[in-house]
């Protein structure tokens, strides 16, 4: 007799059908696990079996062969722990093998019998409505399960309480539904002085998604410039939430089934390896820009990082999603991220003022400048200079206009995109192309004329040039303008810099 369980396999966002076969057969008592495991799955077997010795069952004294099927498909992760369980077990005889048929088993298994918490239980969940099944999961992810619409979830927090439930004598109670957590509270652009050109392009990067690097000294603002940002963009939609939730259940950061409607903000160190940028490791993980999908990417002191990992970046940035190529498999995770970055104009910080700057200046600005690449300069739409914040600035009282007030014009300005881009796959103005670019992004005659001489004058490449139109636009929804003008299309070219030469 062959004892069938049905679980899945985790590769980016896709879970990929798997079914756990379980056969008992007369020979030297022996256990074999095959089809492609890695060392944690393959270890699973001393986990399996002190869990069952836990709970008073010991293993035939025959040749058990657990086989994962698609063979060819490779296998990670702890979350195979428990379909091996239940396949053993439904081939023992302790449990019938037809109950387990409807449903789709991930958890780990812990020595004593617990089933503790393992990634992905929100994409397995989703796998189990999709395919008609329900899911049996750990207990503390019950709620993280019960955002998959149209199944049934047997959370369970040891392996016995599930095997009382399927046998009839005992009741695993429906797990408690998950929460929406309130956004936090992050600064507010009340308690920034000054920098009004730095707060506008920062508006017109959060209405229309663009992409958005300050340049200035140290101690004028840049980094909580950046995080003002997420106070003023909108929240995410039910579908980006839970979008932005299968990442994190993936990357195993879901805590308690608890999604929130805020975007993601990440702000990884300079130090930080291509691996845990763009996502790899020996077990394949989602990386930083992946863990800001659909929201805020900041990197700080821009020029520190390695080249060849801010280079890493230019693909995701252009694409929306990152593919990180293995010998056996390709996974892919989303990317559409909004980049904001912030450096010094050189090492000392102070190119331009007489009085601070070293004695290399201006080279020495130069060279710090050109350790960021030309198609990654490229590839951000906005470039704003932030000056130093005086005295005078500081003894001022706090603006009257603060995060409320430009949050409700961003809001204004993505309806009006969201209406406009409806059946096009595009969510904002950084992401129009092709037609839907010619069909909404397209200037008057003088708005055209202005940016064919910059184009010439700045030597635009097609991308710098594509790049200036969806901006013109954002800026035109953010006058409430059905066209672009002229006065559109200046705006949008103030906040474009050529890459400084070396």
């Amino acid at each position: 007799m062959v004892a069938l369980v049905s679980t899945v396999a985790y590769l980016g966002l896709d879970a990929r059908s798997v079914e756990v076969q379980c056969q008992i057969a007369p020979g030297m008592p022996s256990i074999a696990l095959v089809g492609l495991p890695d060392k944690a799955v393959n270890e699973s077997k001393q986990r399996v079996q002190a869990a069952l010795s836990a709970m008073g069952l010991a293993l035939p004294p025959k040749r058990i062969i657990i086989n994962l099927s698609p063979a060819d498909l490779p296998k990670e992760g702890s979350h195979y722990d428990l379909p091996v369980a239940l396949a053993l077990l439904a081939a023992m005889g302790v449990t019938d093998a037809e109950l387990l048929a409807d449903y789709i088993a991930v958890g780990e298994l812990a020595l004593d019998g617990r089933i503790i918490a393992s990634p992905g239980v929100l994409l397995a969940a989703i796998h189990a409505s999709a395919a008609g099944k329900g899911l049996i999961c750990p207990a503390a992810q019950g709620a993280e399960a019960g955002w998959a619409s149209g199944i049934g979830v047997l959370a369970a927090p040891d392996l016995i309480s599930l095997l009382n439930h399927l046998k009839g004598t005992q009741v695993l109670r429906p797990p408690p539904p998950g929460e929406a957590i309130e956004p936090p509270k992050g600064p507010d652009l009340k308690s920034v002085k000054g920098q009004e050109t730095a707060k506008r392009a920062l508006e017109i990067a959060a209405s229309g998604g663009h992409n958005l690097l300050m340049i200035g000294p140290p101690g004028a603002g840049k980094s909580l410039l950046a995080a003002c940002l997420p106070g003023i963009l909108p929240e995410l939609t039910a579908s980006e939430a839970l979008e932005v939730s299968m990442v994190a259940s993936v990357a195993g950061t879901l805590e308690d089934g608890r999604i929130s409607r805020a975007r993601p903000y990440r702000t990884p160190h300079h130090s930080a390896s291509m691996a845990a940028l763009t996502g790899g490791g020996l077990r394949v993980r989602p990386g930083e820009v992946s863990l800001a999908h659909l929201g805020v990417l900041f990197l700080d002191e821009l020029p520190e990082f390695q080249r060849p990992v801010l280079d890493s970046l230019r693909q995701p940035l252009e694409t929306g999603e990152v593919t990180v190529a293995r010998a056996n498999a390709h996974v892919t995770f989303p990317a559409r991220v909004q980049l904001v970055a912030a450096m010094n104009p050189c090492r000392c910080g102070h190119l331009g003022d007489a009085a601070l700057g070293c004695s290399r200046a201006p080279r020495c600005g130069a060279d710090y400048q050109s350790r960021v690449s030309g198609p990654l300069l490229d590839r951000i739409d906005l470039h704003v200079d932030v000056d130093p914040v005086s005295a005078a600035d500081l003894s001022l009282p706090p603006p009257a206009e603060g995060s409320a007030e430009v949050a409700a014009r961003v809001a204004a300005a993505r309806a009006v995109q969201t209406e406009r881009l409806a059946g096009t796959g595009a969510r904002t103005n950084a992401e129009l192309d092709g037609d839907a670019l010619e069909r909404f992004a397209t200037p008057d005659e003088a708005g055209r004329r202005l940016l064919m001489q910059a184009a010439e004058a700045m030597r635009l490449s097609a991308r710098g040039y594509t790049r200036m139109l969806r901006v013109a636009r954002t800026v035109a929804d953010l006058s409430g303008a059905d066209g672009i003008g002229r006065i559109h299309v200046a705006e949008a070219l103030s906040y474009r810099r050529q890459p400084p030469r070396a």
